[in-house]
């Protein structure tokens, strides 16, 4: 079968065309026929050798997926062969065929296509998984989202707002902050030539918001303490500007605030199949009614795949990349 492999750790153009064996499905799991990819960080961070796939995982990047099941144990997940679902995977998305945990398997939501479909899983599961479970964000708290314009911030953005939350959103560039307001948020910041901190205490009153979804880290926690609320959590999902950080421990005891994160691809099945549940019970019926939408900025051929890496590092684009296939 046709996959893109990571020949070495480095820039996009590592990512080479290449041959693999047919993955054969275990117990409990689907062989995919891949129609289309999704394009997240994580592959970035994979192909420059900062996040190798945990044990037993494929070595081709890619973590979600939408396609066919063409064959093993459907039933595990209540799906038959020929179904069309979207898919969460701990690698081997880059490729024609990919196999996945049934429980990790999700309809493609009516309405919606397979390149959007393909878009969903890693970013749905991760901000369900980390603003609504980790950060306990409740009906009509704040929500501040770093990175608005991708992926995860286009979807914490929708998700929140549809959930009845007011969303704050930072944002490298004057378009991608207008297109963070457009999805829902109600202040885009240019981080740029704006500071976060002080736009959010001016258009709170200085209260603070109660969640912050953070995948910078380094300097930002400081910062993002600045704007928490008393009882604020802090929810870091990546560490993009530095694993170490300086901060004030006396301001999280006085004002009860909590820092905290995870990382979801070596979890196990079972924690990622409880995701999969409450998504399709509390998400799936919000995007197959037009409440909120995946938002693709672009498509690229498979073996293109290093035009969309060199796009992601850009910071170019509002929302997801999807690699299609065949």
């Amino acid at each position: 079968m046709k996959v893109v492999e990571i020949t070495k750790a480095g820039g996009p153009e590592v990512l080479v065309p290449g041959q693999r064996p047919m993955p054969e499905a275990g117990p409990g799991e689907v062989l995919i026929k891949v129609s289309a990819a999704g394009v997240n960080r994580p592959d970035v961070l994979q192909r420059m050798g900062a996040y190798p796939p945990p044990p037993g995982a494929s070595d081709l990047p890619g973590l979600e997926v939408a396609g066919e099941i063409v064959s093993g144990d459907a039933a595990a997940g209540g799906f038959s062969v020929g179904d069309k679902v979207c898919a969460l995977v701990s690698g081997g998305g880059y490729a024609e065929y990919v196999v996945a945990p049934a429980a990790q398997c999700l309809t493609i939501p009516k309405g919606l296509s397979e390149i959007e479909a393909a878009g969903l899983p890693e970013t749905y599961f991760t901000v369900w998984s980390n603003v609504f479970d980790r950060g306990r964000l409740a009906q009509g708290e704040t929500l501040l989202v770093h990175g608005g314009a991708s992926g995860i911030g286009t979807t914490a953005i929708q998700l929140a707002t549809a959930m009845g939350n007011k969303v704050y959103a930072t944002a490298g560039s004057d378009e991608r902050a207008r297109a963070a307001e457009e999805l829902g948020a109600v202040l885009g910041i240019n981080y740029r030539n704006q500071d976060f901190v002080e736009e959010i205490r001016r258009a709170t009153d200085k209260k603070g918001v109660n969640v912050i979804l953070d995948m910078v880290a380094g300097d930002y926690i400081d910062r993002d303490l600045k704007c928490l609320a008393d009882d604020g959590r802090i929810v870091i999902i990546a560490v993009l500007g530095g694993a170490k950080a300086t901060i004030d421990c006396g301001q999280i005891l006085r004002r009860r605030l909590t820092v905290t994160g995870s990382t979801l691809r070596p979890r196990p099945v079972e924690f990622k199949a409880d995701i999969a549940q409450s998504l399709q019970r509390h998400v799936w019926p919000l995007l197959e009614s037009g409440r909120i939408k995946p938002i693709v900025h672009k498509t690229f051929p498979l073996e293109r795949a290093c035009d969309a890496h060199a796009m992601m590092e850009a910071g170019e684009q509002i929302g997801k990349l999807v690699l299609t296939v065949g």
